[in-house]
């Protein structure tokens, strides 16, 4: 119930919207899609049929890449090295980071502001051992991390949702690099974290999959990605964790569905583990 309820608030808290269908078109920004908004038509949404709503916004076609992080960060945490690869091993406070500073770069006013001389105290989270206060500027047109509600309205399809239940299709394979696909061979029987090591499992080059509905490339699998939100649910209150969606190259195949939500101590780092970026419409 608590679940139904914090993603009702949430989509009130997002600007209604009116568009006709022509509009529901996607729009090509660069590399960033425009998400015509909406109440989520897609069948296998948490949201569907709950009146939540989402405003129009900007979100990036494909992860973030490790040749874009590094020019705009220096250097390259990833685990799995290539110019192509989605970039992992970044935290959340490192996303953020990303965000302000490729902002700056594209001279753009930036969506967060980092103050690392002061603690979160609303963060409480006791495996987080950085609680970096990060406060928002809703109004700004800089980038930022998409919503929890945003990712699963965008990797649903949005308003051209076919009602599938990964991004893009009822069929992992067509447009996903999940544990069974990542490494060397197809892998069969249970999941076993040192099979995939044995195999070899990665990261692989991104947009080398099926796209969704909407031109959108691997919000099933690859990496996980960060969002904006602190995760809440019926047993964790908000303040512990940053959410995460969709799975990655690790993640069997019923923790990569879009309705799935996943956490992480802001802090914390895997291979596994990146992001993407969006803007405000406006």
């Amino acid at each position: 119930m608590k679940r139904v309820l914090f993603y009702f608030f949430a989509g009130f808290l997002m600007m209604f919207y009116s568009c006709d269908q022509e509009e529901t078109k996607r729009v090509i920004n660069g590399d960033l899609v425009l998400v015509k908004g909406g109440t989520f038509i897609n069948r296998q949404s948490n949201l569907y049929g709950k009146n939540a709503y989402v405003n129009d916004f900007y979100i990036a076609k494909r992860e973030v890449t490790q040749k874009e992080w590094m020019e705009i960060m220096g250097s390259n945490p990833s685990k799995f090295k290539g110019d192509s690869l989605p970039v992992e091993m970044v935290s959340w406070y490192d996303c953020v980071e990303f965000c302000i500073k490729k902002s700056i770069i594209d001279g753009l006013r930036p969506y967060y502001k980092i103050y690392k001389d002061s603690i979160d105290k609303f963060n409480t989270s006791e495996f987080d051992s950085i609680k970096w206060l990060v406060k928002k500027n809703p109004k700004a047109n800089g980038y930022r991390l998409p919503t929890e509600i945003e990712w699963e309205y965008a990797a649903g399809g949005g308003q051209l949702s076919k009602s599938y239940s990964y991004s893009g299709s009822n069929n992992i394979e067509e447009i996903s690099w999940y544990w069974r696909n990542s490494g060397d061979t197809i892998l069969k029987g249970q999941w076993n974290y040192r099979v995939l090591e044995n195999n070899k499992s990665r990261t692989h080059p991104i947009c080398a999959k099926k796209p969704n509905e909407l031109g959108l490339y691997d919000l099933t699998g690859n990496v996980r990605e960060w969002c904006d939100d602190w995760y809440e649910d019926e047993r964790i209150p908000r303040g512990h964790f940053r959410s995460q969606r969709g799975g990655g190259w690790i993640g069997i195949e019923i923790y990569s569905k879009n309705d799935n939500r996943d956490y992480f101590e802001a802090s914390g780092v895997g291979p596994d583990q990146g992001f993407r970026i969006c803007r405000n419409k406006s």
